[in-house]
Order: structure tokens, then sequence, then C-alpha cells
């Protein structure tokens, strides 16, 4: 039995608002060839197969295609929802579909697709205030809740257990693009807690981690913030049988990165050439903050997303901002200029905002 674990597609996603679809396509190409070439028996995808409960139609249309062409292949998919997905729009049809195999309701966790010799066993997206009151929780809590669902995992007779789940396991390495699933801050499931099983695939954190040798994260196909500019992507290949589990990287449609200095030395030097077809997170270390510096960026990085701006020898942070109590307006916004500038407002500036200002103070009097 060999199995692909994968998760967090996050379809219909943008990057800074840069269309993921192509690259998110191009990750199905290479997930049905390895499915081919690998002699793949079963898919998993461990929660947030969309980006948000209502996703657009190309997402939709594009999962199907995914799943169709698996199908095509005489393979068996099993998904689970995560926190970004709707249960309920995700599950739908879930009991019609051949060989595609959808676990969304809490109450099925523990109900198992058996194929083969294994039996499969798909724990949704849990959120501790809807299964508490049903389940008689002693507490609101992922761990509770989770625990509930795998006590009931391990009492099944199967020789031979895969469990998918979408939670955050304590010693996991979050990103910043994963959503908060704190609930009264304990978001945190034990690693214990998968234990048991054959293996465990888990979801919702979008880096690729060993727990231990049977609880993984495959993490997100592709980036989906600049923390994860480190990342390698791709799906985890477990070989029951053999005992064996590899990494599969998938292919980058474009290496995200984040780039550091003075405009001049970025736009010049030779050092910065490889980032020019890159995704780009910039931070300009300028004592003053350069003018049209996103323009002028684009001119040899057209793909620079993001910009931010910290002078070489000055701290982050809101250290020495000005008191704002009993200060005029006009006064409070040209500090902020000097500030994130480094030098003050020229005169057209200064009256463009006292112009602003002007118009604020009328429209909240009328």
């Amino acid at each position: 039995m060999r199995v692909l674990h994968s998760s967090d597609w996050h379809l219909g996603r943008s990057f800074h608002r840069e269309s993921l679809l192509g690259a998110q396509a191009a990750f199905v190409d290479h997930l049905v060839e390895t499915v081919r070439a690998e002699h793949v028996d079963v898919v998993v995808v461990s929660g947030d197969v969309y980006d948000r409960a209502l996703p657009p139609v190309d997402a939709v249309a594009l999962c199907n295609e995914a799943l169709a062409r698996l199908k095509a292949l005489g393979v068996h998919t099993v998904l689970i929802s995560g926190n970004h997905d709707s249960a309920v729009r995700l599950g739908f049809g879930a009991d019609l579909m051949e060989r595609v195999h959808l676990r969304t309701d809490p109450g099925r966790a523990w109900e198992p697709i058996v194929i083969g010799d294994v039996a499969f066993f798909g724990i949704p997206y849990l959120e501790p205030e809807l299964v508490r009151g049903p389940w008689e929780l002693a507490e609101r809590s992922h761990t509770a809740a989770v625990t509930y669902a795998m006590d009931r995992v391990r009492a099944h007779p199967a020789a031979r257990k895969v469990v998918l789940a979408h939670a955050f396991v304590t010693g996991g390495e979050a990103s910043d693009s994963e959503r908060d699933i704190s609930v009264g801050g304990v978001a945190h499931v034990p690693l214990s807690a998968f234990s048991g099983v054959d293996y465990a695939a888990l979801g919702h954190l979008h880096g690729r981690q060993v727990m231990s040798e049977t609880v993984r994260y495959s993490g997100s196909p592709i980036a989906y913030s600049f923390s994860e500019a480190g990342h390698t992507k791709g799906s985890w290949l477990a070989d029951l049988d053999a005992g064996r589990t590899e990494f599969v990287p998938a292919p980058v449609p474009r290496p995200v990165s984040t780039v550091r200095g003075r405009i001049d030395d970025l736009l010049t030097d030779g050092r910065f050439e490889r980032y020019e077809d890159h995704w780009l997170q910039v931070t300009l270390t300028d004592p003053v903050r350069p003018r049209e510096a996103m323009e002028r960026l684009r001119r040899r990085f057209p793909h620079t997303l993001a910009l931010a701006f910290q002078p070489d020898g000055v701290a982050e942070g809101p250290a020495g901002r000005a008191r704002l109590a009993g200060r005029a307006e006009i006064e409070v916004a040209l500090d902020f200029v000097r500030e994130v500038r480094g030098e003050p407002a020229d005169d057209d500036e200064r009256r463009l905002l006292q112009e602003a200002v002007e118009a604020c103070r009328i429209k909240e009097s009328a």
C-alpha cells in the first residue's frame, strides 16, 4: 500500500494580489504524474482544500479536475475539511462519489474507509465549541476534541490504520500564512494524541515536518507567505508495506525570496541578479526613504510584491514616537511623514495634508 500525503492546497488563494491558480494547476499536474510514476494506491489531502468557505469558481473547477484525473488513474482519494473550508460545501455529495472519499462531518471521524487491508480515518478540523456538547467533552479545547476522536479510532479492530487530521501539534513550526485556530489560548494538540496508528497524515502547518516516524505534516504545495522562502514544498510518499517514507519535492513555479539593502545597491549590484525573476519582499535600509521606490525596484525586479523600510541603525517598533495627546492633527501627520520617510514633508505635501485635515474636520462637523 503506497500512500501519497498532501495537504493545504488552498485553491483560490492569491499571494499579495498575485493569482496562484497557474501555480496550483502546475502542482496538480505534478501530483497526477507522481501518482502514475510511483504506483500510488491512495492520495490523502489533509484539509484546507480551498482557501475560503466560499471558493471562487475557477478554484472549484481545478479541484474537480484534480479529483477526476486521480479517479481516472484508478486510485482512491481521501479528503478532509480544514479550518479554511466549509465542511458542508466540501462534503456535498460525499456518499455519491466513487473512489473519492470525503470526511467533513466530525461524527464520521471514526467511520473507516477501508481500502485493501488498510482502514483510513478522516478527522476533519474540529471546532471545539461545536463538538463539546454532542461529545460531552470535559473542556473546550482542541486536545479534548482530537483525543475523543482518536480514542475511537484506536478502538477500531482494523489491523492497519491511517489517520488524516487537521490540527496544530505541539512542537510544530508555524509560518505567517496559517489562520490562527486558537481557542482560549489552547490551540495545540500533544503528539501523543496520534499514537497507535500506522501513519498520521497531518494538515494545517505549511512547512513539511516530521513530528515522529509515523506523524508528519506534508506542508502546503506552494509558498503562501515570505516566511516560507526556505521551504521545500511537496508531498510525503509512505510505503506502508516497506515501512518507508520519502519526500517528493514539487515544482517551484516562481521562487519566493526576501532581500534587504540600500536601493542603489539593489538596483546595480550583480549579487542580486539571481532574484530578478523571484517573488520578492524588499526591505530598504537607506537613511532616507527613497522616492518612487517600488516603481524603481520593479524595473529590475518585476515581481516585487512587498516593500518595507528600516534605515540602518534604527530599531523596529514604536519606541521614541511622539505622544499624540493634545497635539494638532496636522502636527501628528507631519511627524508621521518625517518618521517613515526620514525627511520632512515639502511645501506641496504640507499643503495637501492641511487640506485633508480640514476636509475631515468639516465632514465630522457636518
